[in-house]
């Protein structure tokens, strides 16, 4: 049977001081009122009935998370006591998942990410779904096909087709966010689609290659679902590390018993991991400004201003690329260009104003 499992941890520090330790950016009304989370859940029940739907956030996140999706059943609400990367936010659902039901096929998909348009999202993630049913030793990842040679995702190279399966092909290599020149020529190659971090697995084929390659986690993960009541022992001693590097990229090189495969994804597709990006979903005005909350650009262009304080008035004058986000207790002032170094200034916060801050 299939599943959609909806990763939605992280804190997403880029997007301080929105994004905060109690309402990280996934959980953030930002797009149309609607949170990335709530965009993610519109989509999975696209894919499969809501009682098949999980998510995986913290444990602080829970209340909240059941706020915005009432639909979802408390038995599939996971909740991370800390959070130990990706490859535990994958392998632990499978267990769970493998435990109920021996044959489930599973879509993970991410909460941080706008797509468009859903029927050809829809149309890809079905046949990565029949490729997992129809490949038992197949590990399918989704690529998005490149609309830029975008520096901020990473990469896949693609190999040979998969027989039967129209655009489907095995991925040859993954590769890190490259420099400019190097990701043109991904590009202008053809060979390379964008990692969009999405899979869809049969639970035991996935839960197969974690107990090759990473056999503490996969004990560790089979023990949780057996005993859930064991939670706040058992996933501290996870071992901390994504599921790239555990499992993807080592089983691209030949390494577990399985294959890496991709379907294309060709779709409008945006990480709204920091400001630049969230500046670019957003509408703006002639001059390229996106004013939200109470403010103000006059002979400003290509600029954001965010405000949360409805007490408080945010007005910017004669500057150009200009990131300004005002909250009742804390203020960004950057610029697009510098954007993606937020993760870094939350850290100097925390150290200077103290970790209420953030």
């Amino acid at each position: 049977m299939r599943y959609v499992v909806i990763m939605a941890g992280g804190s997403g520090t880029r997007l301080w001081p929105l994004s905060r330790q109690g309402t990280p950016k996934q959980l953030l009304p930002l797009i149309g009122g609607r949170s990335l989370l709530r965009l993610a859940y519109e989509r999975a029940v696209e894919l499969v009935p809501a009682e098949r739907v999980l998510v995986v956030t913290g444990a602080a996140h829970l209340d909240a998370v059941r706020a915005d999706l009432p639909e979802v059943a408390e038995a599939n609400l996971l909740g991370e006591p800390v959070g130990r990367d990706s490859l535990n936010a994958m392998a632990w659902p499978a267990a769970v998942l493998a435990r109920r039901d021996p044959d489930a096929v599973i879509a993970q998909l991410t909460a941080d990410q706008l797509i468009e348009p859903l029927d050809a999202f829809v149309t890809a993630v079905d046949a990565a779904f029949r490729l997992a049913e129809a490949e038992p030793d197949a590990l399918v990842t989704l690529g998005v096909v490149p609309t830029s040679a975008h520096t901020g995702y990473g990469y896949l190279q693609r190999g040979d087709a998969v027989a039967g399966f129209a655009g489907a092909c095995v991925v040859r290599e993954f590769r890190e966010k490259p420099d400019a020149q190097t990701a043109a020529a991904y590009v202008a190659s053809g060979d390379f689609w964008w990692n969009a971090g999405m899979f869809v697995f049969r639970a035991a084929t996935f839960l197969e290659q974690v107990r090759l390659l990473e056999p503490a986690v996969h004990a560790g993960v089979l023990g949780l679902a057996e005993a859930p009541e064991r939670l706040g022992e058992v996933f501290t001693t996870l071992k901390k590390i994504s599921v790239d590097y555990a499992v993807f990229e080592p089983v691209s090189r030949g390494q577990g018993s399985a294959r890496v495969l991709a379907v294309p994804l060709p779709i409008s597709w945006k990480d709204v991991g920091g400001y630049a990006s969230l500046a670019e979903v957003l509408e703006h005005d002639d001059d390229g400004n996106t004013v939200d909350g109470r403010g103000l650009a006059v002979d400003t262009t290509d600029s954001l201003v965010m405000n949360t304080d409805e007490g408080h008035v945010v007005a910017v004058l004669g500057v150009t690329g200009l990131v300004v986000v005002h909250t009742p207790d804390a203020t960004l002032v950057t610029t697009l260009e510098h954007a993606e170094q937020v993760k870094g200034l939350v850290t100097r916060v925390a150290e200077t104003a103290g970790p209420e801050f953030v």
